[in-house]
């Protein structure tokens, strides 16, 4: 039978910081992409967006860094509910990846479908610029979602290789936001996702709307239904207009007030249902009808 583990004694393995350690290549390459597109006078970049991005990403590693403790708890607790475990292997750091990647596509989608979830993940959609600087745009309650990784926690995989494909996965998406990268050859463009994938997903373009869920592999929107490929240039942003575009505070909570004050609204159970968790889509059609 295998050991029971702890917060404490997780925190005493030595698990590599990947994503510390890739943060300077990261903002290097954030300035190379700025410099290049300045140069050719691509309009790819707006300083006063990358700012409010960099203020979102900051605001996010503060608010992990205040709840880290209660996330491993509650990856623990699902990881001790389990006799097994798989031992590190290279082939358990591949099924942890697809796990998890899994996992991603699923809480991907859900916050695209549903409004509560949807406000935990908008801020990552709320700019009309498309560059490495979005990114960095992570909600600071995103972290709720934690509970979709459960089934993953689930398998047994060893703590070392769980969370170091959890920040491989994290990792790989700052590569896809960027205009720069087009379409990939074939095979790669079929299992992964790429930049071509992803711009798709960030666009608000009628087709392109709930596109591309996937995080690492595309082959959850093929398996699933939700794939799109590339056809015409992607719009950026989301469908309603963001009134304080460049403010990370309101960027990260708009959303939420907007629920409050809709739930303020309400007449019934049914009609507080909808706009607590109905789609963001159908939601923004009948608020738009309300203002006409």
């Amino acid at each position: 039978m295998k050991e029971k583990m702890t917060v404490e004694s997780l925190m005493k393995m030595e698990i590599p910081e990947l994503i510390v350690w890739a943060m300077p290549v990261m903002i290097g390459l954030v300035l190379i992409e700025w410099a290049i597109s300045t140069y050719q006078k691509r309009d790819y970049y707006d300083k006063l967006d990358s700012l409010a991005a960099a203020a979102v990403g900051i605001g996010n590693v503060i608010f992990s860094s205040f709840i880290r403790f209660a996330q491993l708890a509650f990856l623990v607790f699902f990881m001790n509910l389990v006799p097994w475990s798989i031992p590190p292997t290279w082939w358990s750091y591949v099924l942890s990846i697809i796990a998890i990647d899994f996992c991603r596509y699923w809480a991907h989608r859900i916050a695209h479908e549903n409004r509560f979830w949807w406000a935990t993940h908008v801020t990552h959609h709320s700019s009309g610029k498309y560059n490495w600087t979005v990114a960095f745009r992570l909600g600071w309650t995103q972290y709720m979602k934690v509970i979709f990784f459960a089934p993953a926690a689930l398998l047994g995989f060893h703590p070392v290789v769980f969370f170091i494909c959890h920040q491989i996965e994290v990792l790989y998406q700052f590569w896809i936001h960027t205009e720069y990268i087009r379409k990939l050859p074939k095979p790669i463009e079929y299992i992964f996702t790429t930049p071509s994938h992803h711009r798709v997903h960030h666009a608000t373009n009628d087709k392109y709307i709930d596109k591309n869920y996937g995080s690492t592999l595309i082959i959850w929107d093929r398996m699933f239904g939700t794939f799109q490929p590339e056809e015409e240039q992607a719009i950026y942003g989301i469908t309603t207009k963001v009134k304080k575009p460049y403010n990370p505070i309101y960027l990260v909570f708009h959303e939420w007030i907007d629920i409050f004050r809709d739930l303020m609204k309400v007449r019934s159970l049914k009609e507080a249902r909808f706009y607590l968790f109905g789609s963001p889509t159908e939601i923004a059609k009948r608020s738009a009808g309300r203002e006409q």
